[in-house]
C-alpha cells in the first residue's frame, strides 16, 4: 500500500538526485560552453537526434511493464535483459553501416566516426536498464540517485578533462560512454543483479505488448523533441542548433528538477492505487497543486532575467538565446499539467489514447517549425509555445476522463501558484523597471543578481505569509523547519 508518506519520502529522494544531477549539469554544462563553440554543441545535438531516437527501440518499453506489473519474477526480468541485449546490438550494426551514408548526407565527414563509437552505448545500455528497473520497482530511490550523481560526475569530468586537451566534440561522446560503463557496474551492485540471459521470450509476451505502446509514445514524444532541431541543423546551420539547444534545455531544467522527480513517484503510487481511484484523484491534483507552487517561479524570474542570465553564466556570444529562453519560459505551467497528466495516463495503461495527442502534437511541431523559422528563433520559439498549450489541455482531458477529475479540480489546483506567481511577476516587473535606466553600464552579473534576489525574497515571504487555504500545512511545515535552522545556528547557552 502506498500511503502519502511513502509518496513524500520517495519524491524527496527522486527531487534530490533530479536536483543533484540538474545542478552539476548546469555547472559543467557552463565550463564546457566557455571550453566549446556552439557548433560543437550543435553537432553533437544532431547526432542524438539518431542515436537517441533508437534508444527507445532498444529498450522496448519493457522496463516501464516491469515496474507497472503487481507480480513479476527473476526469469522476466532475464528474459527481458537478453531481448534489450539482441536489440541493442543489431542498432549498433545497424548504425556502423549506416555511419558513411549519415555523414554525407549532413557533409560532415566526422559523423562516420563520431556515430560509430556513439552507438557503443546500445550494448551497455541493457547492462543499465535492468538494474534501474529493480531498484525503481523496489522504490530504493536513494539508490538510483546515488548511482545518477556518480555517473554525471565521471561523465562530466571526463568530457571537460579532454575539453581542455583539446578534443573537441570527441570530449563530448567519450565523456558519455565512460558515464555509460560507470553506471552499469554501480547499478548492477546496488540492485544485486547479474546479467543472465533467458531465450524463453513468450514469457514476455505481457510486457512486450505494454512495452510496445510506451515506446511508440516515447519515440513520438522524441521525434517531436527533436524535429525542431532537425530542420534547424538543415535550415540555418549548426550554430541555430546549439544556441535553440541552450534556451530549450535551460527552460526545461526547473520542470526537470520537480516535475520530473514527482513523475515517477506518482506513476509508481497511482499503479498501486488503480483500485482505489479516490486516493489517485487526490494525490493527482496534490501533486499538480505543489509542483506548480514550487516550479512557476523559476519560470516567472527567467522571462524577466533571460538576457543577464544567458550572459553572466554562458558568455556573449551565447546572448543570442536569450531571446527564445524568455519566450518558451511561458511554457512552464503547461508542460508541468501535461507532464503529470501522462503519468496518470501511463499509470492507467491508457497509453493507446496518449498516442493520438502526441502524433497531433508532433505535426503541429513540425508545422510550427517550418512555419517560424523564416521568422527567426523567437518568432519560432513562439509558435512552439502554442502548441505546448494544446499539449496542455489535450493531455488533461484524456487524464481527467481516465481519473475522474474535472477542469474545476484543475483550476482550484492551479489558483494558489497564479496568485502567488502573479504577485511575483508584478515585483519582478517592478525591479527590472528601476533597474532599467542603469542597465547599459551595469555588468549583467549584477542585474541577474539584483533581480534574481528580489524576486526570490519576495515570493519566500508570499509563500510563506500570505494566507491561502490550500497551502497551510505545506506553510506550517516550512516555517517549522526554519524555527528548528534558526534555533540550532542560534547562540547556544
Amino acid at each position: 500500500m502506498t500511503t502519502p508518506s511513502d509518496f513524500r519520502r520517495g519524491v524527496r529522494w527522486l527531487f534530490i538526485g533530479s536536483t543533484g544531477t540538474q545542478i552539476l549539469t548546469f555547472v559543467f554544462g557552463i565550463v564546457l560552453a566557455r571550453l566549446l563553440a556552439p557548433e560543437i554543441f550543435g553537432t553533437l545535438v544532431t547526432i542524438q537526434i539518431f542515436t537517441g531516437l533508437a534508444g527507445f527501440i532498444s529498450g522496448g518499453g519493457m522496463g516501464q511493464g516491469l515496474v507497472r506489473a503487481k507480480d513479476v519474477t527473476r526469469r522476466d526480468f532475464d528474459v527481458v535483459f537478453t531481448l534489450q541485449l539482441l536489440i541493442g546490438c543489431a542498432i549498433y550494426m545497424g548504425f556502423f553501416l549506416l555511419a558513411p551514408w549519415l555523414a554525407a548526407w549532413y557533409k560532415v565527414p566526422i559523423y562516420e566516426e563520431l556515430l560509430r563509437v556513439s552507438a557503443l552505448t546500445f550494448v551497455i545500455r541493457p547492462l543499465v536498464n535492468l538494474p534501474n528497473n529493480i531498484l525503481y520497482r523496489n522504490m530504493q530511490y536513494k539508490a538510483q540517485t546515488t548511482a545518477r550523481i556518480v555517473t554525471l560526475l565521471v561523465a562530466s569530468c571526463t568530457s571537460i578533462g579532454l575539453a581542455i586537451l583539446g578534443w573537441g566534440v570527441w570530449s563530448l561522446v567519450l565523456g558519455g560512454i565512460a558515464g555509460s560503463l560507470v553506471n552499469a557496474v554501480m547499478l548492477c551492485s546496488l540492485a544485486d543483479w547479474r546479467p543472465t540471459l533467458n531465450f524463453s521470450f513468450s514469457h514476455s509476451r505481457a510486457f512486450a505488448s505494454y512495452g510496445f505502446i510506451v515506446s511508440v509514445n516515447d519515440i513520438v514524444v522524441y521525434i517531436r523533441q527533436q524535429v525542431t532541431n532537425f530542420v534547424l541543423g538543415r535550415t540555418l546551420g549548426m550554430a541555430p542548433v546549439g544556441l535553440f539547444n541552450k534556451a530549450d534545455s535551460l527552460m526545461r531544467m526547473p520542470s526537470q528538477f520537480i516535475t520530473g522527480s514527482v513523475y515517477q513517484a506518482l506513476f509508481r503510487s497511482l499503479a498501486h492505487l488503480q483500485d482505489e481511484p479516490a486516493k489517485g484523484r487526490s494525490m493527482f491534483m496534490s501533486s499538480i497543486r505543489l509542483v506548480c507552487v514550487y516550479t512557476l517561479p523559476f519560470y516567472v524570474m527567467l522571462l524577466w532575467l533571460a538576457l543577464p542570465l544567458i550572459e553572466t553564466v554562458y558568455g556573449p556570444r551565447w546572448a543570442a538565446a536569450a531571446g527564445p529562453l524568455a519566450i518558451l519560459s511561458l511554457s512552464g505551467p503547461f508542460m508541468i499539467v501535461e507532464n503529470l497528466s501522462g503519468a496518470v495516463l501511463a499509470a492507467h495503461n491508457w497509453l493507446n489514447r496518449e498516442l493520438y495527442v502526441q502524433v497531433a502534437v508532433l505535426a503541429l511541431t513540425a508545422l510550427a517549425t517550418l512555419s517560424g523559422v523564416s521568422g527567426g528563433l523567437e518568432w519560432m520559439s513562439g509558435l512552439l509555445v502554442l502548441v505546448t498549450v494544446y499539449n496542455s489541455i489535450h493531455m488533461y482531458s484524456l487524464a481527467s476522463r481516465c481519473i475522474g477529475t474535472s477542469w474545476r479540480d484543475l483550476a482550484r489546483a492551479l489558483a494558489p501558484a497564479t496568485l502567488l506567481n502573479g504577485m511575483l511577476a508584478l515585483v519582478m516587473w517592478g525591479t527590472m523597471s528601476l533597474l532599467e535606466p542603469f542597465s547599459q553600464g551595469m555588468h549583467p552579473v549584477f542585474i541577474l543578481g539584483i533581480g534574481g534576489l528580489a524576486g526570490a525574497l519576495s515570493y519566500i515571504c508570499a509563500f510563506l505569509f500570505f494566507p491561502v487555504k490550500s497551502l497551510e500545512s505545506e506553510q506550517t511545515r516550512w516555517k517549522t523547519l526554519l524555527r528548528r535552522g534558526l534555533t540550532l545556528s542560534g547562540p547556544k547557552a
